[in-house]
């Protein structure tokens, strides 16, 4: 399998801050989270399935996994699954990514004071939207 293009990439944080904002925020939506640490690849891997019935997610989205990895003056989130989606519930996915995505956001400017930022990867790519950066 080829490597996933990084989603967010986060800097003026560290990669374990990160992964705290992401867990706490999976946990408030009814989702138990563990995570894993990698030592080679250097990567903390995020896998979550969803406990508590919670409308905002998705049936495709009830187990998730992410890899959270460090790089230089941040850390890259790759979403590494659900790889597919069924065509009905990419819209609800899309939008369940992109407040995932708003919610990181706010959280790491308040708590870093205004000094650290999400951005999304120039090449970001959710697993099921077509790869338009490959040839």
């Amino acid at each position: 399998m080829a490597e996933a293009a990084d989603w967010l990439r986060v800097r003026g944080i560290g990669r374990e801050r990160l992964v705290g904002y992401i867990a706490d925020y999976l946990a408030g939506l009814g989702v138990t989270v563990e995570t894993t640490e990698t030592a080679e690849p250097v990567a903390t891997q995020l896998a979550g399935a969803l406990v508590r019935m919670n409308p905002a997610v998705p049936d495709g989205l009830r187990k998730l996994r992410f890899r959270v990895a460090p790089t230089s003056g941040g850390a890259a989130i790759y979403w590494e699954s659900p790889s597919t989606l069924p065509p009905a519930e990419v819209a609800r996915a899309d939008r369940f990514s992109r407040e995932l995505e708003t919610h990181l956001g706010r959280t790491v400017s308040t708590e870093s004071h205004g000094t650290a930022k999400v951005v999304r990867s120039p090449v970001a790519r959710l697993p099921w939207m077509p790869d338009t950066h490959s040839k």
